[in-house]
């Protein structure tokens, strides 16, 4: 199952509002600095990607996530992430 960018962005949008609390975030904003947004956070986050794309990431996989600070950027990784195994 092939996701659209604005169905990947969606499901960021509406996991952050139930996981962590953060009602619409910008695409451009900074998580880290605007919504302090901290590595335990990302884990949790990379859960719910993993959930999303169907598959568990590989540690590479996961270190890759780890510079990652806007909405965009994780809709850009989400489809790195398909794409590879597709």
């Amino acid at each position: 199952m092939e996701l659209t960018r604005k169905e990947i962005l969606n499901d960021l949008i509406r996991i952050f509002r139930e996981n962590f609390e953060i009602d619409n975030p910008g695409t451009h904003e900074d998580l880290r600095e605007e919504y302090e947004f901290d590595s335990i956070d990302a884990i949790g986050l990379l859960v719910e990607i993993e959930k999303m794309l169907g598959f568990t990431l590989t540690q590479e996989e996961k270190k890759q996530a780890m510079d990652i600070r806007t909405l965009d950027q994780i809709c850009d990784y989400i489809e790195s992430m398909a794409a590879t195994r597709n």
